[in-house]
């Protein structure tokens, strides 16, 4: 069993339960996915697009969908139903091998990482954290990339609100920043 799934059912589930904010175990928020979408641009070639889906599959370990584009826009050289992307949803046991590799060896390797923004929640469950470059994975073989890729992994829980999906997540050994008091 993955160390991570382990730590949440062993330790977070019983302390949360032990606090009298839920009424059964059924009512803790869990973590449900955590999807990885990368956008290599409109007017990408074909190899670009190629490239994201190869270099996403080393980092997940799963296929990725193509993205498509859901309108046009012509500024953007951007037509209707454009190749434009490719995502991955991991959940499960991949989930959180996921989750462990991310929170101890990714993002300690961020450059001057102080921890991520508080300010990312959606109010419905969601923490979405982006990311300007895909070489912090140490999957990924710095001499073998031909462009930098941006992304952004979205974790969805069954909280109820910002407050509920932060705790969580924190539980889970997600490095927030300290919130500065004016």
């Amino acid at each position: 069993m993955n160390a991570l799934l382990e730590h949440y059912r062993k330790n977070v589930v019983p302390k949360l339960l032990s606090e009298g904010r839920y009424p059964n175990v059924m009512a803790i928020p869990r973590m449900v996915k955590v999807v990885l979408n990368t956008c290599v641009g409109s007017a990408a070639e074909k190899q670009a697009l190629e490239d994201a889906v190869k270099e996403l599959a080393i980092v997940t370990g799963q296929k990725p969908a193509i993205t498509r584009s859901k309108k046009s826009i012509s500024n953007f050289k951007l037509r209707k139903g454009q190749e434009i992307g490719c995502k991955v949803t991991l959940r499960g046991r991949q989930m959180f091998e996921f989750l462990e590799r991310f929170f101890n060896t990714v993002l300690p390797r961020v450059r001057d990482f102080r921890g991520v923004s508080n300010r990312a929640f959606d109010g419905r469950g969601s923490y979405t954290l982006g990311f300007d470059d895909h070489t912090i994975f140490p999957e990924i073989e710095l001499d073998k990339i031909k462009r930098r890729l941006g992304m952004d992994i979205t974790f969805v829980t069954t909280a109820r609100n910002p407050e509920q999906t932060k705790e969580l997540l924190k539980m889970l050994g997600m490095p927030f920043a300290h919130e500065r008091k004016n």
